[in-house]
């Protein structure tokens, strides 16, 4: 059995997770009936998805997870942009939290890239 939390993309995740869980916790208002249900969801899936991903046993289906992942991470940076731009928190704070949801775009990217790559025939 292989132990996702082992993996450094799983680890950023998991840590985007929670700060975009804590923002969301602070929320108020007009931001938590808009954005605190779904920043928080996307920013779920997407550890989660690479969790998920990372049990199955074939490549395709593997790299199928992770494409969703990467998908809940860029619907998770809109959310933040949307977020920064209406000034319902620090800006400071939305903006750290973008440059970790970028880095975990660019870390999944690359896992994808490297599960589409053909395993080289065994000898």
């Amino acid at each position: 059995m292989r132990n996702f939390k082992t993996l450094k993309v799983w680890q950023l995740g998991q840590k985007v997770a929670t700060k975009v869980c804590r923002l969301t916790s602070t929320m108020t208002g007009q931001e938590q009936f808009v954005f605190a249900s779904q920043l928080a969801r996307a920013a779920i899936l997407i550890p989660s998805n690479i969790a998920e991903g990372n049990s199955r046993q074939s490549r395709k289906e593997y790299a199928r997870f992770i494409e969703i992942a990467l998908g809940s991470a860029f619907e998770l940076e809109t959310q933040l942009l949307v977020l920064k731009s209406l000034e319902f928190a620090s800006e400071d704070t939305v903006t750290n939290l973008i440059e970790e949801v970028e880095e975990e775009q660019r870390m999944l990217s690359g896992l994808l890239k490297s599960l589409r790559i053909p395993l080289a025939p065994s000898s």
